[in-house]
C-alpha cells in the first residue's frame, strides 16, 4: 500500500510540479547528540540548535504534507530535544504516522517515551558487535540497544539501522542481521556517505570497507580543537582534522579497487532480510561508477535541519530555503525550487543513501516487471544497473544470486 500511494504521488508530482505532495518528511529537530560517532560529527556542533515545537506544528500544517506523509523525528538524538515528549505527544494525537530514530544511549528514557507515545516504527542504530560499537560510536552503548529491543520489540515495530563503512565490516553486518533475526525484527542496511550536515571527515566510497577498524575512540576534545581552535572555516578545520589523523592512529587507506571482493564478502544471511541485498550489490556497481540512474526521491522526500534550512536532499549542501523565513510550501514547490529539483533529478548520481536510492531501485525494478527496459527508458530516461547498459534488473540479480 505504501508503494502504491507513493506511485500515485509520483504521478501527481510529475504532472503538477507546483503542487507536489510529500511522501517522507524528516525533522532533524536537534543537533544535540550524546554519541561520539566517527562517521558523523553532528555531536560536535556548537552552538546547539533545537527546532521549537511550535515551528514543527506550523510546518505540519503545510499543504504539501498529508495524513499519509511519513514523518521522521531524529537528530542528533531526538530525545535530547527539550520538548521531545511534548512533540511526540502532539504527533500521537494529530499525526500518528511518525517514526522515531534513536541511538538508545538513554534506554529508560526511550522506553518510557515509546510506551507513552508510540511511533509507527522505531529505528535504532547498531553498527556491529559490542567492540565495534564502542570504537565506531565512541560510547559503550551496545547493551543499551539490546535492552531497548528486548523491552519494545513486542510493543512497536523496530528496525535496526546498520551503516556499512570503513570503520566496520561485513562480519559486523552479519552479527546485526543475526540480532534482528533473534527478535524477529527488521534491519535496514545503509552505507557511509559524505552527508554535508554531518561534517564527515573520512572520504566515503573511496576508502575500502573495514580498513580503518581499530580500538581508538574519537573524543569531543580533539574534534573541538580542530573545529574551534583558532580555525575559522569549518571545511578548513575538518581538513586539518583529517590531515593530522587525530581520530585514528596512522593507517594506510585501502582504495576500493585494491583487495576486497565486495560481492563475495556480503554475508549470506542478508537474504533473510527485506530490500537490502540488491541495495548492496548495486552499491558496488555505483561506487565503481558503473551504475547510473536519476534521483527522483527528491521530488517527494525532504529533510529539515534544526536551524530551519531545507536542503534539496539528505546528502547535498544545496539549500531550497529556510522555514524560518518562508513557508515549506513555497520552499518545496516554488518555481525556483522546481528548476533546482529538475536539474538534480536529471543530473545527480552523487550518493548511495538508502533514504533516496532505495526508492530509485524499487521504482525502476517495478517498471521493468511491467515493461521491457528499452520502453522504460523511453518513458523515464536512460539508466543502467551496471556497465552493460542492456542488462535488466532481473538478469543482474540472477547473475549475482548467492548460491548455498
Amino acid at each position: 500500500m505504501d508503494y502504491l500511494r507513493r506511485a500515485m504521488r509520483f504521478a501527481n508530482n510529475g504532472l503538477r510540479p507546483g503542487k507536489k505532495k510529500l511522501s517522507t518528511l524528516m525533522f532533524y529537530a536537534t543537533d544535540l547528540c550524546d554519541s561520539g560517532c566517527k562517521h558523523c560529527l553532528i555531536w560536535a556542533k556548537r552552538p546547539v540548535k533545537h527546532m521549537p515545537k511550535a515551528k514543527i506544528i506550523e510546518i505540519m500544517k503545510s499543504k504539501c504534507v498529508s495524513k499519509h506523509t511519513t514523518v521522521g523525528l531524529e537528530g542528533g538524538e531526538f530525545l535530547l530535544h527539550p520538548e521531545a515528549f511534548e512533540i511526540m505527544e502532539w504527533f500521537t494525537k494529530n499525526h500518528p504516522n511518525f517514526d522515531l530514530l534513536s541511538n538508545c544511549l538513554k534506554p529508560d528514557n526511550l522506553i518510557e517515551a515509546v510506551k507513552k507515545y508510540p511511533p509507527k516504527r522505531l529505528f535504532v542504530s547498531l553498527d556491529g558487535t559490542k567492540d565495534t560499537y564502542l570504537y565506531m560510536r565512541g560510547k559503550d552503548g551496545y547493551d543499551n540497544v539490546l535492552k531497548v529491543v528486548q523491552s519494545l520489540h513486542e510493543i512497536v515495530p523496530i528496525s535496526l539501522m546498520f551503516t556499512l563503512s570503513p570503520y566496520n565490516n561485513f562480519d559486523d553486518m552479519e552479527h546485526v542481521i543475526e540480532v534482528a533475526k533473534k527478535y524477529n525484527i527488521d534491519v535496514r542496511i545503509g552505507t557511509y556517505n559524505d552527508i554535508a550536515f554531518f561534517d564527515t571527515v573520512e572520504k566515503a566510497h573511496e576508502t575500502e570497507i573495514g580498513t580503518i577498524v581499530n580500538s581508538e575512540v574519537l573524543s569531543y576534545g580533539t574534534v573541538k580543537k580542530a573545529l574551534e581552535g583558532g580555525i575559522l572555516e569549518k571545511n578548513q578545520a575538518l581538513k586539518e582534522l583529517e590531515k593530522q589523523e587525530i581520530e585514528t592512529p596512522k593507517h594506510d587507506h585501502t582504495k576500493i579497487t585494491d583487495t576486497l571482493d565486495f560481492k563475495k564478502a556480503i554475508p549470506k544471511n542478508i537474504q533473510d532480510t527485506t530490500e537490502n541485498f540488491d541495495f548492496l550489490l548495486l552499491y558496488d556497481e555505483w561506487r565503481k561508477k558503473k551504475l547510473n540512474m536519476k534521483c527522483r526521491s527528491i521530488l517527494d522526500s525532504i529533510v529539515i535541519h534544526p536551524d530551519g534550512n531545507v536542503p534539496i536532499c539528505q546528502n547535498l549542501d544545496v539549500k531550497l530555503g529556510n522555514v524560518n523565513t518562508n513557508s515549506l510550501d513555497n520552499i518545496f514547490n516554488s518555481l525556483a525550487s522546481q528548476e533546482i529539483q529538475k536539474t538534480h533529478v536529471n543530473g545527480c548520481n552523487q550518493c548511495w543513501i538508502n533514504f533516496h536510492r532505495k526508492y530509485d531501485i524499487v521504482m525502476m525494478r517495478t517498471m521493468e516487471k511491467a515493461l521491457p527496459k528499452w520502453l522504460v527508458e523511453k518513458i523515464f530516461g536512460d539508466y543502467q544497473w551496471t556497465d552493460n547498459k542492456k542488462v535488466t534488473y532481473k538478469q543482474y540479480m540472477r547473475e549475482n544470486a548467492m548460491i548455498d
